[in-house]
């Protein structure tokens, strides 16, 4: 492994380790950053990693104290929160380390063991966040009377850890690689190798980790847009309201998760299949930090902003006036039916569903609800 060192011209030394002998993203001049860049990378770093882990800590103990909290659809929020706060802790802060140093302090091994965490903590979040939006909308489109089913949950929690080993386990055996990215101080596949190999391991990569995923968060999402469209046009006095608080949901969902890796898997591509240089060093951080930022944004859109999470938070922290008063506006809903084509779970065959408004606005508010629908028929 080649170790090619940088000087800014005050004389500080701030190197870069790379691997193969083969610069990552551009040549040497191209890739310097100056110790103000540095000192900015860190401080980005340090809040992600601050921030990160205590919103997910905050999240696991609601999940230790609130027993209510523990229902089979939570198993993937907590699977979430898991991950995030596993990132937080082994990954980010090596690259705050490094970065304030302004070189990769952990040699190849060090490399290889921050790429492949990252990699595999990184896959196992975005899956779980597929796979709830799936629950999300089979959680209104499917009618099951049958009473909570840990199996299925804890099924899917264990398919996306083997799902993502799958992935980020390769890497290590010799299908590519893992080596530094961005400004040195950070690792991960290494994209600039020219090999065909290597080019064929990320576009599977591209392919079952992000751009598969992308597609059925945005099926199941536009259906359950749709879905709660039908509501509307039935109750558009009672569901209009509900029907802007989903749409919010599924657009503030979508964008953040958009935000934080499309434009990851965007530079990633550019520079594996791009001219050498085409990518900047700022251009090559920016996205990496994006993606590392997914570890404060999950845990308040996935699980703060859950009306149930979120009255255990107030709980919690002793909000005690505040959690009274809300308690005292809640509405009963009404049980509106709707043609939806789907086959429903309870010996009979695709007809009509059942559905609440208020099972509408806890498909997103409330994932934690139980995936059942009250089988009462409306005139």
């Amino acid at each position: 492994m080649d170790r090619r060192m940088f000087s800014d011209q005050d004389g500080l030394n701030y190197s870069f380790n790379l691997s193969d002998g083969r610069e990552l993203m551009g040549s040497p001049a191209d890739r310097k950053l100056s110790p103000t860049g540095f000192i900015v990378l860190s401080v980005v770093l340090g809040f992600i990693m601050t921030f990160g882990f205590l919103n997910n800590f905050i999240v696991l103990l609601l999940f230790c104290k609130f027993k209510k909290l523990r229902t089979p659809v939570n198993m993937l929020l907590l699977n979430i929160s898991v991950s995030d706060m596993l990132v937080c802790m082994f990954g980010t802060t090596l690259s705050f380390a490094s970065s304030i140093r302004g070189k990769w302090l952990l040699g190849t091994s060090g490399c290889n063991w921050y790429g492949f965490i990252n990699s595999c903590f990184g896959i196992v979040s975005l899956v779980s966040l597929v796979i709830l939006s799936y629950d999300r909308y089979n959680t209104l489109t499917v009618y099951n009377k049958r009473g909570p089913n840990y199996r299925k949950p804890l099924l899917a929690v264990g398919g996306t850890w083997l799902y993502s080993l799958f992935w980020t386990v390769p890497p290590l055996l010799g299908w590519s690689s893992y080596a530094p990215e961005g400004a040195g101080t950070s690792c991960s596949v290494s994209w600039t190798a020219r090999s065909g190999q290597s080019h064929a391991y990320i576009i599977c990569l591209f392919i079952f980790c992000l751009g598969l995923p992308v597609m059925v968060m945005i099926y199941c999402y536009a259906r359950l847009l749709w879905a709660v469209k039908q509501v509307g046009k039935i109750r558009k006095t009672a569901a209009r309201r509900r029907e802007y608080h989903i749409l919010f949901m599924v657009l503030t969902t979508a964008a953040c998760y958009m935000l934080c890796w499309m434009p990851y898997g965007v530079v990633a591509m550019m520079a594996t299949f791009g001219p050498p240089g085409i990518i900047s060093p700022v251009a090559s951080v920016v996205p990496s930090l994006l993606a590392k930022s997914s570890t404060v944004f999950n845990p308040l859109i996935y699980i703060l902003m859950n009306k149930q999470f979120y009255r255990c938070f107030l709980i919690l922290f002793h909000c005690k006036h505040w959690t009274a008063e809300n308690s005292n506006t809640s509405m009963p809903s009404k049980t509106t039916a709707i043609q939806l084509n789907r086959r429903v779970y309870n010996n009979t065959t695709a007809g009509t569903v059942q559905m609440s408004t208020e099972a509408l606005n806890q498909c997103f508010s409330t994932p934690a609800v139980k995936n059942t629908i009250p089988p009462e028929v409306t005139s």
